[in-house]
C-alpha cells in the first residue's frame, strides 16, 4: 500500500495556503463592494447586496479558521485533537456548506454572471466575486475529499476518525 503521509505533510500547507490566499482576495472584493453598497446604496438588488455580505462572512470565517488549522498542522501534524481527521472534517464541512451556499447564491443573483458591455454598476467586481467564490469552493472541496480519504485510512489503521491526518 502506498504511504500518503509525505504527500499530506507537503500538500496540507499548500492547499490551506491557497484557500487562505484566495479567501483574502474574496475578502478584499466583498469588503469593498459591501462598503460601496452601504455608502451609496447602488446595489443591483437586495439579493446581490445580501449575498455579497454573506461572502464577506464566509471569507472571514475561512481565513481565520484556515490560518488556525494551518498553524496547528505545521506545529504538530500528528498530535492533538485539533489536528485530527474529525476536527478537519467538521471545519471543512461547515466551510464547504458556506462556500456552496455563497457561490451558488451570488451566481443565482447575477444570473450566472454579468455581461459588462451592458454597463452594470460594479460589473467587473461582481463577476470577480462570483469567480473567486467558485475557486475557493473548488479548493475546499478538494481538501474535504482528501480528509475523507484520510479518515478512511485512519479508520483502517485502527485510529478511527479521532486519528491524525498523518501516521
Amino acid at each position: 500500500m502506498v504511504d500518503f503521509d509525505t504527500h499530506v505533510r507537503r500538500g496540507h500547507p499548500v492547499i490551506f495556503s491557497l484557500i487562505i490566499v484566495f479567501s483574502i482576495i474574496e475578502l478584499a472584493i466583498s469588503a469593498w463592494l459591501v462598503s460601496r453598497f452601504n455608502l451609496r446604496h447602488d446595489y443591483m438588488s437586495f439579493a446581490v447586496r445580501d449575498r455579497t455580505r454573506f461572502l464577506l462572512f464566509a471569507s472571514c470565517w475561512t481565513i481565520f479558521f484556515s490560518l488556525f488549522y494551518l498553524a496547528l498542522f505545521l506545529h504538530s501534524p500528528t498530535g492533538g485533537m485539533m489536528t485530527s481527521v474529525l476536527s478537519h472534517a467538521v471545519f471543512l464541512i461547515l466551510t464547504w456548506i458556506f462556500w456552496t451556499a455563497g457561490a451558488a447564491a451570488i451566481t443565482a443573483a447575477l444570473g450566472g454572471g454579468l455581461n459588462c458591455s451592458q454597463h452594470f454598476v460594479y460589473c467587473g467586481q461582481l463577476n470577480a466575486l462570483e469567480g473567486f467564490a467558485w475557486v475557493v469552493w473548488i479548493f475546499v472541496t478538494f481538501a474535504l475529499l482528501v480528509v475523507f480519504f484520510r479518515g478512511i485510512a485512519a479508520s483502517r489503521r485502527g485510529d478511527g476518525y479521532r486519528g491524525s491526518l498523518v501516521a
